[in-house]
């Protein structure tokens, strides 16, 4: 079993599944993106599916550039049973795109739509 490191870093976000939309994760990107040069995505279980999600918009819109991505199961506690599972643990690393500013700028003019 892998690990990757509990780095408690000021543009690490941990997407969840369950209490956010997904289009909180796409825009708290966006603003990390716009304060750091990466954003790292992170995501347990069946949040994984979701932090995909998110760096697959960010791409396609042309805001992101994939840097790394890591994947892993980590070892965890369940809560009802007492038991150790496995989930799958992912992380991946977002780096802005030569574009970003450029892009950033036309969505927050009111005349242009925003971008997703």
């Amino acid at each position: 079993m892998e690990t990757i490191a509990p780095a408690a870093t000021e543009n690490r976000i941990q997407v969840s599944n369950t209490k956010k939309p997904l289009f909180f994760y796409v825009n708290l990107a966006k603003r990390f993106l716009q304060q750091h040069a990466e954003v790292e995505l992170s995501a347990l279980g069946m949040a994984v599916a979701t932090v995909v999600t998110v760096a697959e918009i960010l791409k396609n819109n042309g805001l992101a550039v994939e840097k790394r991505i890591q994947t892993c199961t980590v070892e965890m506690r369940d809560d009802f049973k007492d038991r150790p599972v496995q989930k799958a643990k992912m992380e991946i690393v977002l780096g802005k795109s030569d574009q970003f500013d450029h892009l950033i700028a036309l969505g927050m003019d009111p005349g242009n739509k925003t971008i997703y």
